[in-house]
């Protein structure tokens, strides 16, 4: 691994380290408060992470049933995904939480990031969570990602339609944690530190 081209030192910008362990700057910190990785911290207040520890964390990743969890957070509210990201950030289970602020940037991210549970809201404007859904599981190199739609609208219509489109459960809003835990059905997954 060279050095960061930004500094001609041995650490890394979170953005730098983030892309490299293919988790959000906001996981990477996480990880750092709950010292999963070590970081130090500039006088100006920015985290930069050791290349070793970023090394360390690459080669954990890449042991068989190690690799954090991949989840993406798609919501139009970001109240809703902060809230659902810092709950996800401290539970005991190794994860990475991208957020997805509406269908199309769902899409986009798609194209780089093959999360394992995709959290989706339906009411969102342009492509609704209904149309996210059907993309998601009528796409092969996609169908496999598990899918978990949240609503503030849970009519029968709307269940129904959601899981008949792919999603595993549709839960209401606001969430309640028990259930969100249920559904997501993660080893470990009781709310850490």
């Amino acid at each position: 691994m060279k050095k960061s081209p930004a500094y001609d030192m041995d650490y890394l910008t979170p953005t730098e380290a983030g892309k490299l362990l293919r988790v959000s700057p906001i996981t990477l910190r996480k990880w750092a408060d709950r010292g999963l990785i070590k970081a130090r911290v500039t006088l100006g207040g920015h985290r930069r992470y050791p290349l070793s520890e970023v090394e360390r964390m690459l080669q954990w990743q890449n042991q068989p049933n190690t690799s954090p969890i991949q989840i993406m957070i798609v919501d139009d509210d970001p109240f809703v995904s902060e809230v659902l990201q810092e709950f996800l950030s401290n539970l005991k289970v190794p994860m990475a939480v991208e957020i997805a602020n509406n269908g199309f940037e769902a899409g986009r991210k798609l194209a780089t990031i093959m999360p394992d549970i995709i959290l989706l809201d339906l009411m969102m404007p342009g492509m609704d969570g209904f149309d996210v859904c059907r993309r998601v599981k009528n796409d092969p190199d996609s169908s496999g990602i598990r899918v978990i739609a949240m609503t503030g609208y849970p009519t029968e219509d709307n269940i129904r339609r959601i899981l008949s489109a792919g999603a595993e459960a549709c839960l209401s809003k606001p969430l309640n944690h028990a259930e969100l835990l249920a559904a997501l059905n993660l080893p470990q997954a009781s709310p850490g530190l």
